[in-house]
């Protein structure tokens, strides 16, 4: 496969140009007016934030890819699906009421807010997985399927279990019904060291599934038959004292999510945008954000989602640790292993390579790209 070309811009902007400009000119230099977007419905995929968080990305982005698909005769709406675990975005009326909370609403952003897997996140799609190992048909929320178009608008960030979350991650467990997310997370569930438990209990605030109880020594202890390994309570551990055993599990969930966005992409027009900024060691699924771990780097887009990724990543490496984040903390500690990867040596144990291979593996794109500077 030829190399893929990745366009991008940096945050700077002299007197009297915005953010917001150079974004839509990113996407028009990236190609995405090559779109026949006219009377077609254009489904833009993005994290509207877990209330409580402030690094997911603002919903003036949106607007500006929102105007861009109406300057050109579309109909967008901004859509995610529900979510797993604990929070308010687990059925579609809290998941509304955190989006305008957020800032995201017709109003603001020019166009619909739609969650796509309905009220309870039961309305999916069985979608083939053309070229797929592990998954044959994708559960993908049916407003997802229903749109003509779909473009992903991603923040690029840190990730407790797939390392990052990116393009790839944006498209494939975030499309994914509540049923589908259950399908890629259940490679493997974690257990609790007790030696290092002290009892705080942030991980069972994190359990969407009730599956953690504490004993009479107030350690936790984590019940499979419950547990969905989602992995939200590894990333709630201050003390590591939860993983996940089963050496696999990750590559497992990164694989599947790799399927899952080529169901979500296959047979439309697509156009991805990452916004590296704000880079948190975590999701923003968490209703908090620590410090960034990296310095802000620019807007990143691309026709393909597994090249946006890789280009996004290779920025990353490139940029020195912000110093008291907790990456590097962790890289200052005594029994620091170095991975020669800031998502690595930041949640020990996460892992995003896996992805972007299968990725490669099954046609979803290429990791090899043309990064075009604008």
């Amino acid at each position: 496969m030829a190399a893929s070309k990745v366009y991008f811009t940096d945050f700077h902007v002299p007197v009297g140009t915005s953010q917001l400009d150079k974004l839509a000119r990113l996407m028009e230099k990236g190609g995405a007016g090559e779109i026949d977007f006219h009377k077609k419905m254009v489904c833009i995929k993005m994290h509207f934030g877990e209330p409580g968080n402030l690094s997911f990305l603002r919903p003036n982005y949106a607007k500006v890819v929102a105007d861009y698909v109406k300057a050109r005769g579309g109909l967008p709406f901004l859509c995610d699906c529900n979510t797993l675990y604990v929070g308010r975005r687990k059925n579609a009326l809290e998941h509304l009421d955190a989006a305008y909370e957020n800032g995201f609403s017709p109003l603001t952003t020019g166009c619909q807010v739609i969650i796509g897997d309905g009220l309870k996140g039961t309305d999916d799609i069985e979608v083939p997985v053309e070229g797929g190992e592990y998954i044959k048909t994708a559960k993908i929320g049916r407003a997802v399927m229903d749109a003509d178009i779909f473009i992903s608008l991603t923040h690029f960030k840190g990730h407790e279990q797939a390392g990052f979350g990116g393009a790839v991650k944006n498209i494939g467990m975030g499309c994914g019904s509540r049923a589908g997310k259950m399908e890629q997370h259940n490679a493997g569930k974690p257990i609790v060291d007790q030696a290092v438990c002290v009892g705080c209990r942030a991980c069972a605030k994190q359990c969407g599934q009730d599956a953690i109880s504490y004993g009479e020594d107030r350690k936790a202890t984590i019940d499979h038959s419950k547990c969905v390994g989602c992995g939200r309570c590894i990333g709630a551990c201050n003390f590591d004292a939860i993983a996940n055993p089963s050496w696999d599990s990750v590559q497992m969930l990164n694989r599947k999510m790799a399927e899952y966005a080529k169901a979500v992409v296959d047979g439309r027009p697509c156009f991805h945008i990452s916004l590296v900024r704000d880079i948190s060691p975590n999701c923003d699924c968490h209703g908090e954000n620590d410090v960034p771990i990296l310095p802000d780097i620019g807007m990143f887009a691309s026709f393909d989602p597994v090249a946006l990724d890789q280009a996004c990543a290779d920025a990353c490496m490139e940029r020195e640790p912000i110093p008291g984040s907790q990456l590097y903390r962790r890289m200052k500690a005594k029994d620091f292993v170095d991975h020669h990867d800031h998502f690595e040596n930041c949640t020990e144990g996460s892992e995003w390579k896996t992805c972007l291979e299968h990725g490669e593996k099954i046609g979803l794109g290429t990791r090899e790209y043309e990064l075009i500077k604008l």
